[in-house]
């Protein structure tokens, strides 16, 4: 029996979908940090059932050193991969590619949801043609969750939309929260636009816009209004909504500020004697602290507004990393996300398409 025949086989007798298609090729660690994470979120969700696609004789020698993955895993082969380097355009010409057929998978209702740790571009690519977007959604968007004074905060948009309207800003509201109530378990988070101020006539245009829209829709008790930088780390909401360009500068300078403090706490640390004995003293409340704000624990941006999960996890994660990244992906495949939004967007349609644009001679104030 050829390996396509025996993938139809198993899934004949498994008409259930799978709960995930996972890209085994993505990432700098390959196929092995990819089973060595599935092997541990094996623990976490062992009624998971994981279609594994990649290389199938690569894939079969690494299932049989990791049982726990290989108990949840049915292999499916796809005879190239996606590099790390690769164009979105030259991705989507490829059509055996482990990625595509992920894809496929969600896109043909064999699976739930999808986690990768390939190339993000060739993956919001490859989404969007073939898994496409909710009905209601004009662009999807990458959220992802971050660490607070308060707790874990969502942000959207960081990355996949440089430019946005009002509208798609209140969409990602609506995603927000879905993803909120979804993977942190918030039954009524609050929602919170990034501006450069709090005051109601700060900003420019599209976000009072959007603004306006949410105090008027029934996302009304939970719209905090508008949040500044300090906000995010202070967790003043439970999610802060911005466009890509503004998200994706907030994310990279915040994971650039806890690499200076990281690198100052080791300078006081070994720079003397005392620091050392100090170390000692603070060690226990140090690694705490470490293990808090560990990046392997907000590993698992998603790409939401799409007809399936979609989750990306960092390519230079590690095995627990990978693992958190689908733990992301169960949350939302079990808690039925995407039925959340569709069921928000009902409420909210007419807010957003009888809405005139706003009166243009108002003027961004700094």
């Amino acid at each position: 029996m050829s390996a396509a025949e025996h993938s139809a086989a198993e899934t004949a007798q498994s008409p259930e979908p799978f709960s995930l298609a996972v890209d085994a090729m993505g990432g700098d660690g390959g196929p092995e940090m990819v089973i060595a994470g599935l092997a541990i979120a094996a623990d976490r969700h062992p009624g998971a059932r994981v279609l594994l696609v990649g290389d199938e004789q690569r894939l079969r020698g690494l299932l049989a050193r990791h049982p726990k993955a290989a108990a949840i895993c049915t292999i499916r082969h796809a005879s190239a991969a996606v590099s790390m380097d690769m164009k979105p355009t030259a991705a989507l010409r490829l059509k055996d590619t482990s990625m595509r057929a992920v894809m496929d998978a969600v896109a043909g209702g064999e699976a739930a949801g999808v986690v990768s740790a390939g190339n993000s571009g060739a993956m919001l690519a490859l989404a969007k043609i073939v898994i496409k977007t909710l009905p209601g959604i004009s662009r999807p968007a990458m959220a992802a969750i971050s660490p607070s004074m308060k707790g874990d905060v969502v942000m959207l948009d960081l990355g996949a939309n440089v430019a946005c309207d009002w509208r798609n800003l209140v969409e990602f509201a609506v995603m927000g929260e879905a993803f909120a109530k979804a993977v942190l378990g918030l039954p009524s988070p609050t929602i919170g636009l990034l501006n450069v101020g709090a005051e109601e006539l700060k900003g420019d245009e599209k976000l009072r816009q959007a603004a306006d829209v949410l105090r008027d829709s029934p996302l009304a008790g939970q719209f905090h209004g508008f949040v500044e930088g300090h906000d995010i780390t202070a967790g003043t909401t439970d999610i802060v909504v911005t466009d890509g360009f503004t998200g994706n500068v907030a994310l990279k300078t915040g994971e650039g500020a806890m690499k200076m403090a990281s690198g100052l706490f080791r300078q006081v640390f070994t720079s003397s004697l005392a620091g050392r004995l100090a170390y000692l003293l603070v060690r226990p409340a140090l690694e705490r602290m470490k293990d808090w704000l560990d990046p392997r624990r907000y590993n698992g941006a998603v790409f939401v507004g799409l007809n399936g999960v979609v989750v990306k996890s960092h390519g230079g994660t590690d095995a627990e990393g990978f693992a958190s990244a689908v733990d992301v992906a169960m949350d939302m495949v079990t808690h039925h996300f995407n039925e959340g939004i569709r069921a928000r967007l009902g409420n909210m349609s007419s807010l957003t398409t009888s809405r005139s644009v706003a009166d243009p001679e108002r003027q961004p104030v700094a």
